[in-house]
């Protein structure tokens, strides 16, 4: 998918094209729903508000001025809308497990077992990832999973790369600490 395919269905879209957003929703859905998990860590909230994320790009959708890919002004929405979703339940304990199970298909993997292990290291990996605060959570996720540049991540987070890359060494030295707890074995594998 490029930056190119999202504009022809951005521009139908303003011309009257239902269908083609409904493309864009089908390619960005996916992660849209992970970075909201990662902020919100419920998955009940997490698709609300992922659902409320695309309505409201759709209605902003004119808005968009091409200056960045589409994906990094969905992904601000995104963030945008899981701060105010968090600002408004602050009161209220944030931290719930994530099941990964539903997210690994066996294409890749040889055969059962090494599937069941894939799962349990993807599963692991993603509560140390849940233990992280939100906004470090979000940064990870976006940095190591999705693979999106510091310029980008800045962009959708309103940070400067400076501070993007400083929170991400930091967030890196806290989900180490977090692994070498909870998986002492992968720890000592990988080194320091």
């Amino acid at each position: 998918m490029t930056h190119q395919d999202d504009q022809y269905f951005i521009d139908q879209t303003l011309g009257g094209d239902t269908q083609a957003f409904a493309t864009l929703i089908e390619r960005h859905k996916g992660l849209v729903f992970t970075l909201c998990l990662r902020m919100l860590k419920q998955r009940e909230e997490a698709e609300e508000v992922a659902q409320d994320v695309f309505v409201k790009s759709f209605q902003k959708l004119s808005t968009f001025g091409g200056r960045s890919k589409f994906s990094t002004w969905l992904y601000r929405i995104t963030y945008n809308r899981c701060l105010d979703t968090l600002s408004r339940k602050r009161n209220q304990p944030t931290h719930q497990a994530y099941d990964l199970n539903d997210d690994i298909t066996a294409d890749g993997i040889a055969n059962v077992l090494e599937q069941m292990e894939a799962r349990e290291f993807t599963a692991q990996i993603s509560e140390c990832i849940q233990e992280l605060p939100e906004t470090e959570a979000f940064l990870v996720t976006l940095f190591y999973l999705e693979e999106q540049s510091l310029k980008e991540i800045a962009s959708v987070t309103g940070l400067k790369e400076n501070h993007v890359k400083v929170k991400l060494y930091r967030s890196r030295k806290k989900l180490y600490e977090i692994i070498t707890s909870k998986l002492p074995n992968l720890s000592a594998h990988y080194g320091n």
